[in-house]
């Protein structure tokens, strides 16, 4: 009997965990978590202990589907699939131009196979937009380090977790969402956990100290705070003066948030937020952690600056157990951010660069001509394409915006005005492969090779453990059997595996705040236990936790730092009498994730969690309504209603009601309004009604 051990990264979060698997014949017989990964040192949540069940589920899609002359869809073969697929995207792109078709893409794919989609995609098939479900998920966050330290950089490394004696979880429910960093917090004897979030969650149970902040509250918090902390001299002046710019216009910006005139709209005593403002001065080393509470924001980038500026003007940036730190959300967005083509060139190259488009043609041996020379639309942007009739077809690759776009009752019927739609994924009864024309069987993350990414910059290894069913191919594989249909053998010849890709990245980010030039393969990164970028040639550090910015040097052209502020702008949507109630939608359960297409074919997962929707009720609400726990109430908004189950609880304040993002009942209700820099939905307020049925 053969016998494999093999260690990969599970591919839900953004945690970055490593799996030891044991193989005999070709069938795992063991799966444990890594005792000696320095991510998760032997722990792992649920979904994770659970990775391998969904992959094997008798929903899973084993051959290609076209649809047919009476409107089903049925199986064909490989052959006519990529025909299908190549006839159907040049017609469009024939008919209607380079910008009339594009690709939309996911966090949940090894970055080689992203890098390779956006090439395929951009140089190959000519299209000029296509863009990443990080667009959901970690755009704010990106942007924000962008335009703050020039490059989307985070700075930290897990240890800081345990080296922070001050932890500001703001918008970020950790517990729960990422529990394996959570429970990094054990080793830490020295601290003080304060949670700052309109929802009494469990992270915040957990915590010191939560502080119940109004939501949309928080823009006026952190320039309160930073208000305080300059009034009372508390600025690190010699680090200020040495590594940032533009502390003069951020004290003039902060001056009128005092503590009393943000009480309303914070719902915090002017108390709450000067001894928040001492406690963070005080501190030897303070960290800001944050999620989509943050991200998911109509302004949610100066939020995220917000604690950004404050790190800097207090030097808590570089040093042990500091910093202004971003927890992803998808196991692969960091790599969709800087290596998958869509919104930038690879490694940040910028599309609207000769010099960097002339680079990329060079590295890749084809003609600059080949790539657009203007920036993709953002994905908001390319879906009302699809409305008003600029966008004619889509390709979707491991995604289910059908069920997780923001007000997505209009995404369906914009759907219905396109020529040609492929879905690319594991199953093919998500909500968006069901108004395909095209479903590609794709393999799962253990049935196949490449990297992620995770929120310490780590890279880590994707290892093939298992075979994919009956058909169903790697996302590579699928591009490149595209490539070949489209007549771009020559262009992906020299890409003959995800490996050949990866030692493409690496030799095009030389030079690059996120240079891995000095990572010579997949073997490089098993034997490290995964490598934080940057890892250059020219200075290789094997130390296994690195943190950046420990100089005071940034990624801008003068190496400082920018502080940035802007107006607070209301929301988009108020409440009013008609619809009293402030709807906040995030994460359920730790064993559910996303739109549940993996979570949900688990049995184990499933037995830990509502089958139904639900809606979370302040017990007052509840009493004024009529509203018992198990009832069923109607939450209405603007957009469409959901009948769904009312969970009477204290996690919410009055006014204000909570749903769940796992489930489809949620997104007919949410608002669609956006970030002005980073264009991420803001999923975390609507105005809404509740009724008890009956």
């Amino acid at each position: 009997m053969a016998t494999q051990t093999i260690r990969t990264t599970c591919s839900y979060c953004s945690v970055g965990c490593n799996f030891t698997a044991t193989v005999e014949d070709g069938t795992v017989t063991s799966w444990k978590p890594d005792k000696n990964y320095p991510v998760n040192l032997g722990r792992s949540c649920p979904k994770g202990f659970n990775l391998l069940e969904p992959l094997q589920s008798e929903d899973r899609l084993t051959t290609p589907l076209g649809r047919g002359a009476d409107g089903e869809l049925h199986p064909i073969s490989w052959e006519e699939a990529f025909t299908r697929f190549a006839d159907g995207f040049k017609k469009v792109l024939d008919t209607h131009g380079p910008e009339s078709a594009a690709f939309l893409s996911t966090g949940q794919i090894p970055f080689e196979e992203m890098a390779f989609l956006g090439a395929l995609g951009k140089f190959g098939m000519g299209m000029v937009h296509g863009d990443g479900n990080t667009r959901q998920c970690m755009a704010t966050a990106a942007v924000a380090y962008k335009q703050a330290f020039g490059f989307d950089a985070p700075p930290f490394t897990y240890t800081d977790i345990e080296e922070s004696n001050f932890l500001v979880f703001l918008g970020s429910n950790a517990f729960i969402s990422h529990p394996v960093l959570w429970n990094r917090l054990k080793h830490n004897k020295d601290k003080k956990v304060v949670v700052v979030d309109p929802r009494a969650t469990k992270t915040a149970k957990a915590a010191d100290q939560h502080i119940q902040i109004q939501p949309k509250g928080d823009l006026s918090f952190l320039y309160a705070v930073t208000n305080e902390i300059i009034k009372n001299g508390w600025v690190d002046e010699k680090y200020v003066s040495a590594h940032t710019i533009g502390y003069d216009e951020l004290a003039a910006h902060v001056a009128d948030f005092t503590p009393e005139s943000v009480e309303e709209v914070t719902g915090l005593s002017a108390e709450t937020i000067r001894t928040f403002a001492r406690e963070f001065h005080e501190a030897k080393a303070a960290s800001f952690w944050w999620t989509m509470g943050v991200n998911h924001s109509h302004q949610g980038v100066r939020t995220a600056q917000a604690m950004i500026n404050l790190c800097l003007i207090t030097g808590n940036i570089g040093r042990p157990g500091t910093g202004p730190n971003s927890i992803t959300g998808q196991a692969n967005a960091m790599g969709s951010r800087i290596f998958s083509n869509t919104t930038s060139l690879y490694a940040g190259y910028d599309f609207t660069k000769d010099a960097d488009r002339q680079f990329i043609a060079e590295q890749m041996g084809i003609s600059v001509d080949r790539i657009p020379q203007k920036n993709s639309l953002p994905y908001h942007k390319i879906l009302e394409g699809a409305d008003t009739g600029q966008i004619k077809a889509l390709w979707f690759i491991a995604t289910n915006p059908g069920h997780s776009w923001i007000d997505h009752n209009k995404f369906l019927e914009r759907m219905k005005k396109l020529d040609f739609i492929v879905v690319q994924d594991l199953y093919a009864n998500t909500e968006t492969a069901e108004v395909a024309d095209l479903v590609l069987p794709a393999a799962g993350s253990a049935e196949k090779y490449g990297c992620f990414i995770n929120s310490e910059r780590r890279i880590g290894i994707v290892d093939k453990v298992m075979d994919p069913p009956g058909q169903a191919k790697a996302d590579f594989d699928i591009f490149k059997g595209i490539a070949e249909a489209w007549g771009l053998g020559d262009m992906f010849a020299a890409w003959n595996s995800t490996e050949d890709i990866f030692r493409f990245l690496a030799r095009v980010s030389k030079g690059k705040p996120c240079d891995i030039s000095g990572i010579t393969g997949y073997q490089m990164i098993r034997d490290h236990g995964g490598i934080q970028w940057p890892y250059p040639a020219d200075a290789p550090n094997d130390e296994v936790h690195r943190r950046l910015f420990e100089d005071g040097q940034f990624y801008t052209e003068d190496g400082k730092a920018r502080l940035l502020v802007t107006d607070i702008v209301p929301v988009p949507e108020p409440i009013d009498e008609k619809y009293p109630f402030v709807l906040i939608t995030g994460r359920g359960t730790v064993v559910q994730f996303h739109t549940q297409t993996r979570t949900g074919r688990s049995a184990m997962l499933r037995k830990s969690y509502p089958a139904d929707a639900y809606v979370e009720i302040n017990p007052e609400d509840a009493e004024r309504m009529g509203v018992s726990d198990g009832d069923s109430v109607t939450v209405t908004s603007r957009r469409g209603h959901s009948t769904v189950d009312a969970v009477v609880s204290d996690k919410m304040a009055p006014g204000q009601v909570f749903m769940s993002m796992h489930y489809p009942e949620t997104n007919p209700l949410t608002f669609p309004a956006f970030d002005p820099y980073s264009f991420e939905p803001n999923y975390k307020w609507a105005a809404v009604r509740v009724e008890k049925e009956g």
